[in-house]
């Protein structure tokens, strides 16, 4: 056992039975749901609301056949002066940071051929059992639906363009998810089938087996699960510590204290303030996306994406979200409007019959971001305190499975072999 592993306090003499997870996004609900499943009483801290964070404005896709390390080799192609700029789908405001500092040297250090395809490993067996735990989800309660992607296109300007994806994809396909199914296509076709795109689609990349959701609706849904099955769901109850006395967890809020048998820190970008004193070193840093919605002549059969300006479109309702954009920036600090102008600007040649200027619920939320491009998952060095976050722009996507897993690794005591990659005290 090494030094960072070693337990510094006494084990559990029992199963958990009173359990508090702290977050009420789709991590931290998927988390509470699956460990009320297991027979646990469950209680849910949120300082906010319900699906406040990262989970309310997210593009809502769900798409194992893209979930991959955010670092990789192509973004290092940006190079220093791309990255400076407020326009640049990639943003990095130079300030004086330790831990962005940390951050970012991790980042660069991971975005090579050969951690990528290390980390797209780990990322495997989550992506395969991705959509089968919304499956879980729905047929036991949870009103909101997925909706299947039908096209889901990846659109380009021209076929030079997209072959950085096809590779990717090919890639993936390769480190061992065979169900990775997708087909290069013309501009021409496939304007012909989304005749939103203009001349300026060159060509695309049709993408098969995926899914989409709206958000805030499926998110609040799954909270509204919770709390059916008996779960407190606590708003506007913000965490400011936690400590381990051997016999339970204190959890402090501004409310006071209360003791449980264990606890689920998913907080998201904020993981770093209450996870770090159990050990838990790797940085987390916000990495900031954009969104708003804005009314369609005919709304898109399915989601599309711009992955060179780094722009995602969903249908949800009558309005089509767009959002995008990368910025690594500390998570509260207000939203930057020159950021909502770079991204209409980006898909503004594409897009017909898309206001873009009659603009609603401009938002501005934080992804945890992990230097390795992995979430951690999993215990830390107190046996009752587990982390469940740092999932990038995967949090979505990744949510239940990650729920269903933590739940074991809660309740059982033991590690399941696809969070072993994740370990938050590495």
């Amino acid at each position: 056992m090494s030094p960072r592993r070693r337990a510094q306090y006494p084990s559990p003499a029992r199963t958990p039975q009173d359990v508090a997870v702290i977050g009420a996004g789709m991590v931290g609900l998927a988390t509470a749901w699956f460990l009320q499943e297991g027979g646990a009483r469950v209680t849910v801290y949120e300082r906010d609301s319900v699906a406040a964070g990262a989970s309310w404005g997210n593009a809502g896709w769900l798409t194992p056949s893209l979930t991959a390390p955010l670092p990789e080799p192509a973004v290092l192609r940006y190079g220093l002066r791309a990255v400076l700029s407020p326009s640049s789908p990639v943003y990095l405001p130079l300030r004086a940071d330790r831990g962005l500092l940390r951050f970012l040297t991790s980042f660069v250090r991971h975005s090579t051929p050969r951690q990528w395809r290390r980390g797209m490993a780990a990322y495997v067996p989550l992506n395969e059992r991705a959509l089968d735990a919304f499956d879980v989800l729905i047929a036991s309660g949870v009103e909101a639906q997925t909706h299947r992607s039908e096209p889901f296109l990846a659109v380009y300007r021209s076929e030079r363009e997209r072959e950085g994806l096809l590779a990717e994809l090919r890639a993936i396909r390769e480190t061992g998810q065979p169900d990775v199914l997708f087909g290069p296509m013309t501009g021409e076709e496939a304007r012909a089938l989304e005749p939103t795109l203009t001349d300026e689609a060159g060509a695309a990349v049709q993408v098969y087996g995926q899914r989409y959701l709206h958000p805030p609706e499926f998110v609040r849904s799954l909270g509204l699960a919770v709390r059916a099955q008996g779960g407190a769901v606590l708003e506007g109850a913000g965490v400011t510590g936690l400590r381990d006395t051997g016999a339970g967890v204190v959890v402090t809020t501004g409310a006071g204290e209360r003791r449980h048998d264990a606890v689920v820190v998913a907080t998201g970008a904020w993981l770093d303030a209450l996870v770090r004193q159990f050990g838990v070193r790797q940085p987390v840093q916000a990495g900031r996306g954009y969104s708003f919605s804005v009314p369609v002549e005919r709304l898109p059969a399915g989601p599309l994406y711009f992955p060179q300006q780094r722009v995602a479109c969903t249908p949800l309702g009558s309005r089509l979200r767009v959002a995008g954009m990368m910025e690594f920036r500390r998570p509260d600090e207000p939203l930057d409007p020159r950021r909502i102008t770079a991204i209409v600007d980006a898909v503004r040649p594409f897009l017909a019959g898309v206001d873009l200027d009659d603009r609603q619920n401009e938002w501005v939320g934080s992804r945890p971001c992990t230097g390795d491009g992995l979430p951690l998952l999993g215990g830390t060095r107190s046996p009752r305190v587990f982390v469940a976050g740092g999932h990038g722009m995967w949090g979505i996507a990744l949510g239940p499975i990650t729920g269903m897993l933590m739940a074991q690794a809660v309740l059982k005591g033991e590690v399941p072999a696809e969070l072993r990659p994740f370990d938050p005290l590495r």
